[in-house]
């Protein structure tokens, strides 16, 4: 027992005589220059990009500030030499002119009659088409999503003779209901393709649990799937509207009489008129109006159509 304390002291004493180890040293990361590389090439990058983006928005938008600018230009402006980007004697010449004119508001009422009913026509008949190929299952099913995309495939040129001819035999070509039914040739596979995926994004689970619920299947149908796909039928009507409003090509072969042209064609008749021909100023203003349904249509459904565009991009 005496012994002991003395032991202790002999090992406190040998482990205080033992030298410390130094710790090793991780390697510290680099100076902050390298650091900062990452950053800036992002910021480089970054800017380049919105540089670039910048460039085509100027690019693509200069040719509608040219319209707009022109349609209040004086003639004496616009046949200058060196031409000026911005009005110096504004004027409403142009528009008074186009606006005076009979031919072109019953052109822009037929454009507008015609436009309405491919949409209304095309967007019904491709809703329940689409329903119908994302919901059952039938023979034939793929074949037809297949014929649909084969359509939106086919050249609109090429369909123009064969569709004229059918029309003329039937008695409805230079008619306004048959270059409705011609519309629908590009209006009706964008529809049903466009709404199939809408509807798609759909889970089933969502019917099966209304039709538990005592729900048949025509209330789950406006209950349940129509408000889902609301914002998916007005994006697709708004670019249907697009498409038939902007139709030249089958408008320009099918309608014979001045009286049931639409505005795209008023556009070329005033442009190769003896009387209209120089006239740019009224030229753009014309354009400028045919064009302006179009641009207020997108703008108070704009963000209908963002969030139809969202919820369409998810699953096929």
């Amino acid at each position: 027992m005496p012994h002991e304390p003395e032991a202790g002291r002999k090992m406190s004493v040998t482990t205080d005589q033992v030298p410390a180890v130094p710790a090793l040293s991780t390697p510290r990361p680099p100076a902050g220059p390298a650091r900062r590389r990452r950053p800036r090439r992002r910021s480089y990058a970054t800017a380049g990009w919105n540089t670039l983006a910048l460039a085509l928005a100027v690019l693509f938008g200069f040719p509608i500030y040219w319209m707009v600018s022109t349609s209040f230009k004086t003639s004496a402006d616009i046949n200058r030499l060196v031409p000026q980007f911005w009005p110096r004697h504004p004027t409403l010449d142009g528009f008074r002119e186009v606006l005076a004119d009979p031919i072109f508001r019953q052109d822009l009422a037929n454009t507008f009659v015609i436009t309405l009913a491919a949409v209304a026509v095309s967007v019904v008949i491709g809703f329940f088409a689409a329903l119908a190929i994302a919901r059952f299952r039938f023979a034939g099913r793929r074949v037809f999503v297949f014929a649909v995309l084969i359509v939106q495939m086919i050249p609109l040129l090429a369909l123009t003779i064969p569709m004229s001819l059918l029309l003329d035999r039937y008695q409805l070509k230079n008619s306004l209901p048959g270059v409705v039914l011609a519309y629908l040739m590009f209006t009706m596979p964008y529809t049903v393709w466009t709404l199939r995926t809408f509807i798609a994004n759909i889970p089933v689970e969502l019917d099966e649990a209304a039709m538990v619920d005592g729900c048949s299947r025509f209330q789950t149908f406006y209950r349940i799937i129509l408000p889902l796909v609301a914002p998916g039928l007005i994006a697709t009507s708004v670019y249907g509207w697009i498409l038939a409003w902007n139709e030249f090509v089958l408008a320009n072969t099918l309608l014979l009489d001045n009286s049931k042209q639409t505005a795209m064609i008023y556009l070329l008749i005033f442009q190769s008129s003896p009387t209209h021909g120089a006239d740019y100023g009224g030229l753009m203003a014309a354009a400028g109006l045919t064009a302006l349904p179009v641009v207020v249509l997108f703008v108070l459904f704009q963000s209908r159509i963002s969030a139809g565009l969202t919820a369409g991009a998810v699953k096929g």
